[in-house]
């Protein structure tokens, strides 16, 4: 009986690889699912990889270093033309995307960097991102007064490309005494609950007098925003954040959340899953269409890159992303008062 049933997985493993072979298989390690974003990202890979002929299959490290190894050697094993890496901690992933290029597999680091010669860089242009950031809360928000910093994580290198362009931006304004920096803080994983006790003490230590919040990203603007909330300051503190959530949205039309930068996803991943499939035919990566160089990071390793623009919304172009039909109307404009914005009339 037993040797029937391995007969059986044999055949049942040999139909598996011969229809795979018809066409190539592409795979992505995800850090985690927890942030809204990746559904979407995934969407518009998977389904480039399909329309394509291809196979997409994929694995979540649920954040954890550990498990997205264990989860890249699983994919290798399975033979991947290429595998799109996600990584959690950008330098433990470095032996994992050795054992990539080891096993002749081509590797695309998406949206977070790792820095390895061989791999293709996708992501938005993520110090610009800080740029827009700093640039709407100086235009848009307070231009002077005490600034709070709520940074991501300190071994993601996104959570320092944004603040690069943050402080490119606000550097004059620190130097002059115009802003006063009163909090600067990393945020273990990105977490809103882990930013919003980052606030709260923020605004312990300082009597409440915050007056501008840099937050690196939506998930955590909301836990800042949470924590203003019970301190009676939400709408009247300006906060900044990226991803276009659909609830960051929603703050930003109500007025607790000024800008979300908005990094279309869709495109991204669209992109994402065009070069994977053009690598998987053969194509050479510096061949691929938008490809440039990029060496900014924090070992300046010379990568392969193609870098996407955001958009800063706020309450003024909210419209955009309703048009766009990344979010609805209904969702953008949940609880805010009629005729006081004018994408929600």
């Amino acid at each position: 009986m037993r040797k029937a049933l391995t007969l059986a997985a044999l055949m049942l493993a040999a139909t598996s690889h011969y229809a795979l072979a018809k066409g190539k298989l592409i795979a992505v390690s995800w850090k985690t699912f927890q942030e809204e974003r990746w559904k979407t990202d995934e969407a518009a890979i998977k389904a480039v990889v399909e329309a394509a002929g291809d196979k997409y299959i994929s694995t979540d490290a649920q954040n954890s270093a550990q498990k997205q190894a264990a989860d890249i050697e699983g994919l290798i094993a399975q033979k991947p033309d290429v595998i799109i890496v996600v990584p959690y901690d950008s330098d433990a992933i470095l032996p994992s995307i050795k054992a990539i290029n080891d096993a002749g597999i081509k590797a695309i680091s998406y949206d977070v960097q790792f820095e390895d010669p061989s791999a293709l860089y996708m992501s938005f242009d993520n110090v610009g991102v800080g740029r827009l950031m700093a640039k709407t809360m100086l235009e848009k928000g307070v231009s002077k007064g005490n600034f709070a910093f709520i940074k991501g994580d300190k071994g993601d290198p996104n959570a320092t490309f944004l603040f690069s362009g943050i402080q490119e931006v606000l550097a004059p304004s620190i130097k002059s005494g115009k802003i006063k920096v009163v909090c600067d803080t990393f945020t273990d994983g990105w977490k809103p609950n882990n930013a919003q006790k980052e606030m709260e003490q923020c605004l312990t230590a300082n009597n409440n007098k915050v007056d501008a919040v840099i937050s690196e990203n939506d998930g955590m603007a909301s836990g800042v925003v949470a924590a203003l909330t019970a301190q009676g300051l939400a709408g009247q503190v300006p906060v900044t954040g990226q991803d276009g959530d659909k609830a960051a949205l929603n703050r930003v039309a109500l007025g607790t959340q000024l800008v979300s930068i908005w990094k279309d996803s869709r495109i991204l991943g669209k992109a994402a899953g065009e070069a994977a499939v053009a690598l998987a035919d053969g194509t050479p990566m510096n061949k691929l269409k938008g490809v440039t160089t990029f060496k900014n990071g924090k070992h300046h390793v010379p990568m392969n890159a193609i870098l996407l623009a955001p958009d800063p919304i706020t309450k003024a172009n909210l419209s955009d992303v309703i048009n766009a039909k990344w979010v609805t109307k209904a969702e953008v404009c949940a609880g805010v008062p009629a005729g006081s914005v004018a994408a929600c009339k």
